[in-house]
């Protein structure tokens, strides 16, 4: 399993915590986060305390909750359940590594009391899983992986698939009209889950560029600015047009900007700030945490394994939403690729379009192989899970391939 960082718990001086009580209804968009949830930091790896008669949320991060990428969409989403929840005390904890290190964090906090317990990132899976087998009356909620344990642990993902898929198409329409199909794909971890939205870019651009290609960059980190912007450029400078992160930060925007080349960030709409930046798939999570924490504090969340697409609302594309401008390198791309994206981005939010047409055959790896014959879809299982996959839930044609036009091997 792959660990996003590895410093021992103990040199998490910079680690923040979040507690905030709010006592606002619900029902209406969250403000930016103001006075009814101000956030006050404590330095070091302190664990909150819960406030008595509240219904108590704690939330685990593995970067900063500023980062501009996947922290920052968590932490606004738990701003949002602060604000939209009536009664609910939120807090939460952040730079926290996966493995033994997070699993002292969890059950500290479980000692503690919380009532929700919320962790983001695809290492707390197991740790979440030991943790609440030992509390079973606290709720946790894993974001990314795919085990529950049909009481107390649940899983929580989405098809960001959706969106990358998309992206892939203006990826391919920017190469192509600048005259050079070639993209690149920083990649954290060797996980379903990368693979998965490499795959997917791979897809989409191959409808408005057959002939674009790929190459990957694999930096087995989810947060480290100066490892993404290395790796970016390294991709620009080996010939790539259009660059893709899986990483949490702006870095590959930055460096698209500097080398006069795009850039295609992740996670937050606020990532996609530079001229560079050609758009951003993102995460809206508030609203998906206060489904879930209210069926939690009612008892009535059966925990399992919940995976949305984009007709949720819990995700978009940057540039194309309502009242959203697309970015610069979007403005001169022919205007069937440009409606194309927006006809199929209408049609996933209708929700006649979802990942599993996505992945829909026919579909060759880039070994020449046939992954899907014409009208075969991949099931759930198939995407988010390597061979043998879960007991009683085993893929068949598991996410371990790479689709025609990227290059390269998966490593072992």
């Amino acid at each position: 399993m792959a660990t996003r960082l590895t410093r021992p718990l103990a040199l998490l001086a910079a680690g923040a915590l979040l507690v905030s009580a709010c006592s606002s209804g619900g029902g209406s968009p969250a403000p930016s986060a103001g006075a009814a949830c101000e956030a006050g930091a404590a330095s070091g790896t302190e664990i909150p305390d819960i406030v008595q008669g509240t219904f108590n949320v704690a939330m685990v991060l593995i970067g900063p909750h500023n980062d501009g990428g996947w922290s920052q969409a968590h932490y606004e989403g738990l701003i949002y359940l602060c604000e939209n929840m009536k009664g609910a005390h939120v807090a939460y904890i952040e730079n926290v590594p996966e493995g033994t290190d997070s699993e002292q964090v969890f059950r500290s906090l479980s000692r503690k009391g919380f009532d929700f317990i919320i962790g983001t990132s695809f290492g707390y899976m197991d740790p979440m899983a030991t943790v609440a087998e030992e509390f079973p009356d606290i709720t946790y909620l894993h974001l990314t992986g795919y085990k529950s344990n049909g009481r107390n642990f649940g899983n929580l993902f989405g098809a960001i698939e959706d969106m990358k898929y998309l992206a892939g198409m203006l990826a391919g329409s920017r190469a192509k009209l600048d005259g050079n199909p070639r993209l690149g794909y920083m990649a954290t971890f060797p996980i379903p889950e990368e693979i998965r939205l490499g795959n997917a870019i791979m897809l989409g651009a191959k409808k408005t560029c057959p002939e674009c290609t790929m190459d990957v960059r694999w930096i087995n980190t989810w947060h480290d600015p100066v490892k993404e912007k290395e790796a970016a450029a390294s991709l620009f400078d080996a010939g790539a047009q259009v660059v893709f992160t899986g990483a949490d930060t702006p870095a590959v925007a930055d460096v698209a900007q500097e080398k006069g080349k795009w850039g295609v960030t992740y996670d937050h709409p606020g990532s996609c700030k530079v001229d560079a930046c050609l758009t951003a798939p993102y995460w809206i999570w508030g609203p998906e945490y206060v489904r879930i924490a209210e069926q939690v504090k009612a008892g009535t969340y059966k925990a399992g394994y919940e995976y949305f697409d984009a007709d949720s609302g819990a995700m978009g594309l940057f540039g194309f939403m309502e009242g959203q401008t697309p970015q610069p390198g979007i403005k001169d791309l022919p205007a069937a690729d440009v409606q194309l994206v927006k006809d199929t981005l209408a049609k996933m939010l209708a929700g006649t379009f979802n990942r599993f047409d996505v992945f829909a055959g026919p579909i060759t790896d880039n070994t020449g192989a046939v992954i899907l014959a014409a009208g075969a879809k991949l099931q759930q299982s198939d995407l988010d899970q390597f061979p043998p996959g879960a007991e009683g839930n085993a893929c068949t044609t598991c996410m371990k391939w790479f689709a025609e036009g990227i290059n390269g091997e998966l490593p072992q």
